[in-house]
């Protein structure tokens, strides 16, 4: 073994154990997988970032851009509510719900279509009796198996088609991935639909019931000589640190204040909305100096649970002015909404603090979810994490904005954009043509994807202002910079070492046994790191296991495509599994139960079909 060998095979072992820790983002360790291959002398420095101009990862940013627009104009919507069936049993009910998820996600981002399909699927559970998360998941998987069925499906394809090209031959095609990867999605499509979803541990979801959890809303007054008069909101609220409690709402001069600063004094005969867990609330009272209101706005129903009513209304203009910093909503209505954190949403790793959740959107957090188990100590500076569900009271139009904002999805019956038939047909027919051009070859599919970027902006089915914000750009930088750690892996014989091992000691020179364990290796990886990683990874050793044993590198390659697709074993092996976590109410072990038998029946129809469409 060489030093070069060395060296890479090191960088290659630190990154794939860094990508399984999960301390730092998958970004991270791929930037520091390509400086650490610099500064070993792998990879020349004028090669270093070669790979943001690399086809695939160009490819990859205009199919998210055109995602977007499809998913913003209201054409899926529409498309969702003409196809699935309103009152039909859970098989047929299922049958078209996963099937429309597979094809959706055969020509946009799987996150985008999951998010889409996340609120009709929570609302076809409700209606069959069934908890969420036995739509949640199932969809969640074929998601990803109608991705790989062509090539702008998943980001793995896109790999593969490159690496097949630096390897001397010609890209893979817009469905060159199609025959095996078809015949994968209708059958895990069929399994999912017909038994599958019934092997998911049903566990309810912690929905706006399961927020109650004994905590109350109480009305209390500030009596004069109270220890609250004079002291700010913030002040009280730290105050109030200890016990659990937090100030939702002021009433004062019967003007009904449903987010107040922090900054706002407290007067004597104010009203606060309080809620406390029901132990919590003698103490509360006491430490303030406050009683029970005697003539509450809302009667007698001051201490109803939290998720039974919103605690108070907006205020007058001038007080929510003062309040907000803005333009207080027209309308006089407060709702209790819950919203799904996406991956990657700006929110995660925040507090509400730190977003300045009341002063920008007048909103309240009233409560979280995470993994199905519901707290409400301390909201207001717990960090929000992907998958969590939170609960936010406040006017509909500010929810709806702050979830645009920070990339959440309501799980109530309401849309984040106001559909446009004109808008819809316009996305769809763009990226059909940009499908079509890249299909029949008539321009490359970086360039036809670009052409139907600069469409979609021209049309405005994108806004200019919104077209970087579409663009999931962890996975950009992870492909640029694992593009050039990957091909010194080849340059210097790294893969073919280890190809040559796998084949010695697993495989013993046999092709189709070598083929099967491609494959699962790929499989095992996407199930605990990125799927992107796992096919750059995976990729060069498919190409140097095929040049080992003399065979044709296509059906390895096909096999590392289909491998990084599966990731059914883990909530942390795709992003739409991290998603579902929150709704579904799920635990980290309860993947497995339908994935497992998932990705057993993948490797049983995916071999012998990849010895027929693609020969040895």
């Amino acid at each position: 073994m060489s030093l070069d060998q060395t060296l890479v095979l090191a960088i290659l072992l630190a990154t794939v154990a860094l990508f399984l820790w999960g301390r730092w983002r998958h970004d991270m360790v791929a930037v520091a997988a390509l400086l650490a291959c610099v500064l070993a002398g792998v990879v020349a420095p004028a090669d270093a970032f070669t790979g943001f101009g690399h086809p695939a990862v160009i490819t990859v940013a205009c199919v998210l851009v055109l995602s977007r627009g499809l998913q913003t104009s209201g054409g899926i919507d529409a498309l969702a509510r003409a196809v699935l069936p309103g009152a039909a049993g859970p098989v047929r009910s299922f049958a078209t719900l996963f099937a429309l998820g597979a094809l959706l996600s055969a020509f946009m981002n799987n996150v985008g279509a999951m998010a889409l399909l996340m609120p009709v699927a929570i609302r076809m559970a409700a209606r069959l009796d069934l908890a969420p998360g036995q739509a949640l998941m199932p969809l969640a998987f074929v998601t990803g198996l109608g991705g790989m069925t062509t090539l702008i499906g998943t980001p793995p394809n896109l790999i593969v088609a490159g690496f097949r090209e630096q390897a001397g031959g010609a890209a893979f095609g817009m469905f060159d991935f199609t025959p095996v990867g078809l015949a994968i999605a209708i059958a895990g499509t069929a399994f999912v639909a017909l038994a599958g979803w019934r092997l998911v541990p049903a566990r309810r979801q912690a929905s706006l019931e399961g927020f109650e959890s004994g905590a109350y809303l109480t009305e209390a007054r500030v009596p004069d000589g109270s220890p609250a008069v004079g002291k700010s909101l913030r002040e009280i609220e730290q105050a109030l640190d200890d016990t659990g409690a937090q100030v939702v709402g002021l009433v004062r001069n019967d003007l009904r204040l449903s987010a107040p600063t922090a900054a706002r004094r407290i007067r004597a005969g104010d009203i606060l909305v309080v809620e406390a867990e029901a132990e919590a609330l003698g103490g509360v009272l006491a430490r303030l100096g406050l009683t029970l209101a005697e003539a509450a706005e809302d009667g007698d129903d001051a201490q109803a649970p939290a998720a039974a009513r919103a605690a108070a209304a907006p205020a007058d203009a001038d007080e929510a002015r003062a309040d907000e910093g803005k333009t207080p909503p027209a309308s006089d209505e407060v709702v209790l909404m819950e919203l799904a954190v996406l991956p990657n949403s700006p929110l995660a790793g925040s507090s509400v603090q730190d977003i300045l959740l009341r002063t920008r959107y007048g909103l309240n957090l009233l409560a979280l979810s995470r993994q199905g188990r519901r707290s409400l100590m301390r909201l207001r500076s717990i960090v929000v994490m992907p998958g969590d569900l939170l609960l936010l009271q406040g006017p509909p139009d500010a929810i709806l904005e702050f979830a645009a904002d920070y990339g959440c999805v309501p799980l109530a019956d309401r849309e984040l954009h106001v559909p446009s038939r004109r808008k819809a047909w316009q996305a769809g027919l763009v990226m059909a043509l940009a499908v079509a051009v890249a299909a029949l070859g008539l321009l490359p599919a970086a360039v036809s994807f670009a052409l139907g970027v600069l469409a979609s902006l021209v049309l405005r089915t994108v806004p200019p202002r919104a077209v970087y914000d579409a663009v999931d750009w962890p996975v950009i930088v992870l492909l640029a910079a694992l593009i050039p750690v990957a091909k010194a892996t080849e340059a210097t014989g790294a893969a073919d070492l280890v190809a040559r091992l796998l084949l010695d000691t697993v495989a013993q020179g046999h092709a189709v046994a070598a083929l099967a364990l491609v494959l699962v290796v790929a499989m095992f990886l996407s199930d605990l790191m990125n799927n992107a990683a796992t096919a750059a990874v995976m990729c060069p050793i498919a190409i140097g296991t095929a040049a080992a044993l003399g065979v044709d590198a296509d059906p390895f390659l096909m096999a590392v495509a289909i491998g990084a697709s599966c990731s059914f074993l883990t909530p942390i092996g795709h992003q739409n599994n991290t998603l579902i976590l929150g709704p579904g109410g799920f635990r980290f072990g309860d993947y497995w139960r339908l994935g497992l038998p998932l990705e057993v029946l993948v490797v049983a129809i995916a071999v012998p079909l990849l010895l027929v469409v693609w020969p040895l």
